[in-house]
């Protein structure tokens, strides 16, 4: 079995998943691009790097998600980095809480904390035989302080904070596992949504780094994780120093 290693990064076709898969391919890792319906875009990112494969999954299905983690190590014949970037959300103001509907947040649970959960609980046992594994969860500001797209995701990502802890705890000292947790960051998630270029206007004038995120600075945070070998439970803001204000 070589010992190159390799990396599961789940909705990897766009924004933030896609550049930490072209980060971890820099670094000579062997990358699973994924996504649930980006087919032609997860395709054409595994093209780009060397040695990448395309698996489409919807991972908040228990059943596909297990076989994600299942090809990819038939793929490789192994898996030593997992990154949970799969995730959605729905912009709703907070104080529309009619519109914050039970179908809404069962679906962002179903995929941003139930499918982190499946495809760590799949996982697990390949991270254990790596003898260095570790799963990275991105999870975001809104998770830490009262705000983000709306209720249901930012409660999503508290939950998917605190389960990076306790799966920390649990499955140390063979797998490590870390969160990542972005301020706003200028993806696809923002086109065509009303204000979106005010907000990243405001935001930019405030933050102590007077900007707003790339996906890159994320990828490299993530990466950074990967190789911090003494770090575990560990939910880290890359948000521009956006915690730091009032």
């Amino acid at each position: 079995m070589s010992e190159q290693r390799v990396a599961l990064v789940t909705g990897s076709s766009s924004g933030i998943g896609a550049a930490v898969a072209r980060r971890l391919a820099e670094a000579g890792i062997r990358v699973v691009v994924n996504s649930a319906r980006s087919v032609e875009a997860g395709r054409a990112l595994a093209a780009e790097l060397p040695d990448a494969r395309y698996l489409q999954a919807d991972v908040s299905d228990e059943t596909e998600a297990r076989r994600l983690v299942e090809r990819t190590v038939e793929t490789y014949g192994r898996l030593d980095i997992l990154v949970n970037s799969a995730g959605t959300t729905r912009f709703i103001p907070h104080d529309d809480l009619e519109a914050a509907s039970p179908e809404v947040w069962r679906h962002l649970y179903d995929v941003n904390v139930i499918g982190v959960w499946q495809t760590v609980t799949a996982a697990v046992p390949h991270l254990r035989a790596s003898g260095a594994g570790c799963v990275v969860n991105i999870s975001s500001q809104a998770g830490v302080r009262p705000g983000g797209s709306s209720i249901p995701y930012a409660v999503s990502k508290a939950a998917v904070n605190h389960m990076t802890k306790l799966l920390a705890k649990t499955l140390g000292p063979d797998v490590r596992v870390n969160a990542v947790a972005p301020g706003l960051i200028d993806t696809p998630w923002f086109d065509g949504v009303e204000g979106a270029e005010e907000a990243k206007a405001h935001v930019a004038g405030v933050l102590p780094l007077r900007r707003v995120g790339r996906p890159e600075d994320i990828a490299q945070a993530v990466f950074d994780l990967t190789n911090a070998s003494y770090i575990t439970g560990e939910v880290l803001l890359v948000d521009g120093g956006g915690h730091l204000l009032g």
